[in-house]
């Protein structure tokens, strides 16, 4: 073949329209992502857009909209057991999945029922 893919561009969620004030909340305040703006063709459309690292994720405006509960996008992070204590304090609801061996991992919802993973290889 002659193609070769590089990395992911970006993660795409669906929100429902007007949400984009949680979604800041959640992403921006909560998870830390850094909020980036949008290119001005696509302000129209609604959403908004974040990043950490060279990763991108864009919470996109979906009508009618229904949530993600089985597909998802994972994250890894460091120091899991502070980011637990971190979404408890926010009254984040997490559930706690030992089922992969070698990762710490819990499943959350973002405010509009996406299903979210984030994991700790041990």
């Amino acid at each position: 073949m002659s193609f070769v893919f590089k990395s992911i561009a970006h993660i795409q969620l669906a929100a429902p329209k007007g949400s984009e004030d949680k979604a800041k909340r959640f992403f921006g305040d909560i998870l830390g992502f850094r909020e980036i703006e949008k290119p001005e063709l696509l302000k129209k459309r609604g959403g908004v857009w974040f990043e950490f690292a060279h990763y991108q994720i864009h919470i996109g405006i979906e009508e009618p909209f229904t949530p993600a509960k089985k597909a998802h996008p994972a994250f890894e992070v460091e120091n899991i057991e502070d980011l637990k204590s971190h979404l408890s304090k926010n009254n984040i609801k997490f559930i706690i999945d030992g089922d992969l061996p070698g990762a710490n991992r819990i499943y959350i919802n973002d405010p509009f029922g996406n299903r979210v993973e984030i994991l700790e290889w041990l």
